[in-house]
């Protein structure tokens, strides 16, 4: 079984920038895609970022190219997400996410293909 654990998230001005993590304290996220996603009070959670299992193909929810960039260290069995020119509208808790198919890209910016989630971290921006 794998757990999932953020961390980084915070308080921060708006323009300012946040760098979240997410570990595999058990289990592995070796040869899945892993992504970030997102819930704002009152919203659905939408997707932000995933990376293949190389770290070498990524993508981005489009409102978010730019200022958001994912990154993963096998080796540590963790991956990143830093946030840069933080806007109010970026409040949300964020989540850590393990796709269910191993080597899979398959609708990577769907939450139904993710088998492992952490608990969340909470991202305020003040503006």
């Amino acid at each position: 079984q794998v757990q999932l654990v953020e961390s980084g998230g915070g308080w921060v001005q708006a323009g300012g920038s946040l760098r979240l993590a997410c570990t595999a304290s058990t289990g592995t996220i070796l040869n899945h895609v892993m992504a970030w996603f997102r819930q704002a009070p009152g919203k659905e959670r939408e997707f932000v970022a995933a990376i293949s299992w190389s770290g070498t193909t990524t993508s981005y929810a489009d409102s978010l190219k730019g200022r958001f960039t994912i990154s993963r260290d096998n080796a540590l069995n963790t991956q990143y997400l830093n946030m840069n020119s933080l806007k109010s509208e970026d409040t949300a808790v964020y989540y850590c996410a393990k796709h269910g198919g191993m080597w899979s890209w398959l609708n990577v910016d769907s939450s139904s293909e993710y088998e492992h989630w952490g608990q969340g971290t909470q991202v305020t921006v003040s503006s």
